[in-house]
């Protein structure tokens, strides 16, 4: 116990004398220099994430009643057809009734009617009446089988207004939130839950203006884009890959920005719709100069590091980078470039044309080793009441 006291203690005071960009008291000026180069890098791009069904639908009654009976429970997977609701239907049941016994009426009527039309058939035939006599009888007839159309559209409205009163999911998915219990009044403007289909689940994202232009020039467009992963709210990577499928064809005057959409599988039914998370882009950089993002320091947004010239003296040289990084490095895009020298450690040491001794970074690191062998009993105590 007491060993792992003593090493955290010395790290301690290494810490207080060089930590957060400081660097051990030498004594003699030195300070770690490395040469800028370039090299390929693989890099990411993240952009905020909605997650969403393939198709989520809202269910909304379209008869105005109470809810009699619910047959569906939160989360339940239901198949296209199934009643879902049941809204109070006796009134819309009597109406059913009534519009068939106007249909029985009119078949009737329309019976007589033809029975007497074929009579009169016979009779004019047989000189008995006249064209007069007839025409009349065929327009009885004809009249009777208009009554009976429109009883029999009557009946049909009737039961469509019936059908109103089963809610029916209009799609095969799981059951969302159910606001309503039995017994609730509800009419068109209210929903009565949703119905998503997370078979597969479309993560929508956007991207800059300038951003989707480039994607727009890559040979074969967002097709021809790199597999992306998707960052769940836990922190976790979802284990399935994504395709970018579909690109909106309008920007968001707004933000800026171009909405796009990437498809997940989501065979586990781990996805949720209405869920957050982070779209993760793979892309690769070549000839592109990195540097350590502990050797920048920051000022009002802008980014500087201190590069090293002939005379040994530094610099502090602003530079930008890409907006994208892995959290460890930058990809610098101005202001510094390959064969420019620059400091890794102990900018916070630093001033403008500060003149140092520059060495390698393993002989930096070398004479923090010895330096770390080198403290006393004392040196340590005193880093342990810091």
């Amino acid at each position: 116990m007491k060993k792992i006291m003593m090493i955290a203690a010395v790290a301690a005071a290494l810490v207080s004398c060089g930590g957060g960009g400081g660097r051990p008291n030498f004594g003699d000026n030195e300070y770690p220099v490395v040469t800028a180069g370039t090299s390929n890098a693989d890099m990411q791009s993240t952009y905020p994430a909605t997650i969403k069904g393939v198709q989520d639908v809202e269910i909304r009654p379209k008869a105005t009643g109470f809810i009699t009976r619910i047959h569906v429970k939160e989360g339940q997977t239901v198949s296209a057809g199934q009643v879902l609701f049941v809204i109070d239907n006796e009134t819309a049941q009597a109406a059913v009734r009534q519009a068939q016994a106007a249909v029985n009426t009119a078949q009737q009527q329309v019976n007589t009617a033809k029975l007497t039309y074929d009579n009169s058939k016979q009779l004019h035939e047989s000189h008995v009446i006249g064209d007069y006599e007839l025409q009349t009888s065929q327009n009885s007839y004809e009249a009777a089988q208009a009554q009976l159309a429109q009883a029999q559209a009557g009946l049909a409205s009737a039961k469509e207004q019936l059908s109103y009163c089963y809610v029916k999911s209009p799609a095969s998915g799981v059951v969302g939130t159910i606001p309503f219990k039995t017994g609730a009044l509800v009419s068109a403007s209210n929903v009565l839950t949703n119905v998503s289909n997370i078979s597969s689940m479309e993560v929508y994202f956007s991207v800059t203006e300038k951003a989707a232009m480039e994607l727009q020039t890559i040979g074969g467009g967002i097709q021809s884009l790199p597999a992306v992963k998707l960052k769940l709210a836990d922190g976790s990577i979802y284990p399935q890959e994504g395709k970018v499928t579909k690109m909106s064809g309008v920007i968001d005057s707004s933000t800026g920005t171009v909405q796009l959409i990437a498809l997940f599988s989501n065979p586990q039914k781990l996805l949720k719709s209405g869920g957050s998370g982070t779209i993760i882009i793979p892309r690769q950089e070549s000839s592109v100069i990195i540097i350590p993002q502990s050797c920048v320091s920051e000022v009002q947004n802008k980014k500087f590091v201190y590069t090293l010239g002939k005379d040994n003296k530094v610099k502090y040289t602003e530079i930008k980078v890409d907006p994208q990084n892995d959290g460890n490095n930058y990809i610098v895009t101005d202001g510094l470039k390959a064969g420019d020298k620059y400091v890794t450690n102990g900018i916070t040491k630093l001033n403008d044309g500060m003149e140092i001794v520059p060495i390698t970074p393993e002989r930096y690191q070398q004479k923090i080793d010895e330096q770390a062998k080198a403290m006393t009993a004392g040196d340590i105590v005193g880093a342990m009441k810091k």
